[in-house]
């Protein structure tokens, strides 16, 4: 059985890298935005940042 401090340390970690990882999608956004002068993609990915999200990691993956 799990100890509850190895189970924090699992749901922290977890928390972390998911925020780190949609902070990095949303630079990823930014900069692909910039270098093909989107601005209104940019924009919208600034209001509505789960849009720059999705963008970012399928700039990732190849889907755009």
């Amino acid at each position: 059985m799990m100890s509850k401090k190895r189970i924090d340390f699992i749901n922290y970690s977890v928390v972390v890298l998911t925020i780190l990882m949609l902070f990095s999608a949303w630079v990823t956004h930014v900069i692909v935005c910039i270098k093909t002068a989107s601005w209104g993609f940019l924009i919208a990915g600034a209001i509505a940042f789960p849009v720059a999200w999705v963008h970012g990691i399928g700039y990732w993956f190849g889907y755009w």
